[in-house]
């Protein structure tokens, strides 16, 4: 009987398994594109979060500064100022000056004034209404000096 040996033949192309980590990855690397690009609704939940944050980092201010700061807020954008020497003036620090809301976002509020108390109490209920494309977001800043964020 002749001895026969065994050659496998050439490997042609990838394995199945070879294909699905290929197509797992380039899935997991769409995913982390689609997520990184900014979007209108994006955009604006980032803007709004950042409105609502310095507010309450404005709120604490008043708290611990024990001093009346005030929150004005119009179409055009909004900034901090707190009563010193018998008047307004600008909070002084980052984050507190006068902020523009950014190109393509509307806000809906007229000109308002929220005065926090050194209990962080505010003088009135405010809301605003922020908008960009299609998508739009409610910021209420609540008597107790509560601020939330709603969808508009």
């Amino acid at each position: 009987m002749p001895h026969s040996t065994f050659q496998p033949l050439p490997r042609n192309g990838f394995s199945l398994v070879e294909m699905l980590v290929v197509l797992l990855v380039m899935g997991l690397l769409a995913t982390v594109a689609v997520l990184t690009i900014p979007g209108g609704e994006r955009k604006l939940r980032s803007e709004a979060e950042r409105f609502a944050a310095r507010t309450v980092a404005a709120r604490d201010e008043a708290i611990v500064g024990a001093r009346p700061i005030a929150l004005v807020v119009s179409e055009g954008g909004y900034y901090f100022e707190r009563r010193s020497d018998g008047q307004w003036q600008p909070l002084p620090g980052r984050g507190f000056d006068l902020t523009p809301w950014n190109e393509g976002t509307s806000a809906s509020s007229g000109r308002q004034r929220v005065v926090f108390d050194s209990l962080g109490l505010a003088s009135s209920d405010a809301s605003v209404r922020l908008t960009r494309d299609s998508s739009a977001l409610m910021i209420h800043v609540r008597r107790d000096g509560k601020v939330t964020l709603d969808a508009g």
